[in-house]
């Protein structure tokens, strides 16, 4: 790797000569700036404006602008010289624990590594000192024109510098937090918590960039002529009214997405519902709400059921409903007796309405057989006369 920076680490009396290298590099993709109408590249040109005209890397050199606008030139051995012992050396100023740095503080990151033969004893030395120590080092060093605060520690067999802004130069989070009052409570944290055992930890050897990688597909079907593949319908954005529902879902989504067959939820889990969504907001479960979208409109149902008697009992009168209650919850045996009985009385009744029928019948049939005999005795006698 090649070396930004050449100089020392001052370790006590103890100097280290190391040569300084980019820890990190950058994958993005770049573009060029060009003309729309027909594709020409867009130069930014360096021009001299007292002189008119372009300018070659070599003529350009440092300048400070004072107040007034006047620029004072400053070179490469202006700044060599500066009154300070950082200039070419990194100087260890304190150990501190890791836990005492703060991320936000972090910047760029380099390897030190280790100027020949002789700095190998000295360089080995710092380095089983911090592991033995479990602490960081916080030096300050100079790095393109200006002095720095940085953290040294280990990385493997190696030792890493960490640039840190200065703490002056981290801003106080004020105004970022919420400023409303929320409560949280046990049940959402408990979801949140399954949530994340579900998640799990992740090999960070294992993430990509996929923003890359779909640019990098998008310039390669352009190049081809071809068509760039469609976005996917990012996901609905709207408001989480039901916080519970939404962790409830999402745990199940990363189960599943792991290959963990669905864990059927707690009964109190269940039970517990954003109360945040309204006082005189309907409160239905997960199990209710999937089968309120899939049962069919019309079907008598538990639910469709059970809406249409609240809706009648909220429409009774107060004292029908109590006269009703109190006529429909008498106790078991007494139900079961009285139904009994009932059923009993209403087979004697039917019986009696089945004779009463076969009577009536049979008095119908023996009336009309009287009347009959009548009406031919009378015929006959009639007969009879006229014959005499």
């Amino acid at each position: 790797m090649r070396s930004i920076w050449n100089g020392a680490i001052s370790f006590g009396l103890v100097s280290i000569p190391i040569k300084l290298v980019n820890a990190t590099e950058s994958h993005s993709i770049s573009f060029r700036q060009i003309h729309t109408e027909d594709g020409g590249r867009i130069r930014y040109r360096k021009v001299c404006e007292l002189e008119d005209r372009e300018v070659s890397s070599a003529e350009i050199g440092k300048g400070y602008e004072d107040a007034d606008g006047t620029i004072i030139p400053i070179t490469d051995e202006d700044l060599s010289h500066l009154p300070l012992p950082t200039a070419k050396t990194i100087e260890i100023v304190a150990f501190v624990p890791a836990d005492r740095i703060d991320p936000l503080q972090m910047d760029a990151a380099y390897y030190l590594q280790a100027g020949g033969a002789p700095a190998a004893k000295p360089y080995t030395l710092l380095r089983e000192a911090l592991k033995r120590s479990h602490k960081v080092a916080i030096a300050k060093y100079a790095l393109r024109g200006r002095e720095r605060l940085g953290m040294l520690r280990v990385v493997g067999e190696a030792i890493a510098m960490h640039g840190l802004l200065w703490p002056d130069e981290v801003r106080a989070p004020e105004g970022v937090a919420p400023d409303t009052s929320v409560t949280v409570r046990d049940k959402e944290l408990d979801l949140a918590d399954a949530l994340m055992d579900t998640l799990g930890e992740v090999d960070l050897e294992d993430l990509h960039d996929e923003y890359r990688e779909a640019v990098e597909e998008v310039v390669a079907a352009k190049a081809a002529g071809e068509t760039p593949p469609e976005a996917p319908t990012p996901p609905s954005s709207g408001k989480v009214l039901d916080l519970m529902a939404a962790l409830e879902k999402s745990v199940r989504a990363a189960k599943e997405s792991r290959g963990e067959g669905p864990e059927k939820a707690s009964s109190e889990t269940e039970e517990e519902t954003d109360q945040e969504t309204g006082s005189g907001a309907e409160v239905r479960h997960l199990s209710q709400r999937r089968s309120a979208r899939t049962a069919p409109k019309g079907t008598g149902g538990k639910k469709s059921t059970s809406t249409a008697t609240a809706k009648k009992t909220a429409a009774a009168p107060r004292k029908s409903t109590a006269k009703t209650a109190k006529s429909t919850q008498p106790a078991k045996k007494t139900t079961a007796s009285k139904s009994t009985a009932a059923t009993k009385s209403t087979a004697k009744k039917a019986a009696a309405k089945k004779t009463t029928a076969k009577g009536a019948t049979a008095k119908g049939t023996s009336e009309k057989g009287t009347t009959a005999k009548k009406s031919a005795a009378k015929k006959t006698t009639a007969a009879r006369k006229r014959t005499a």
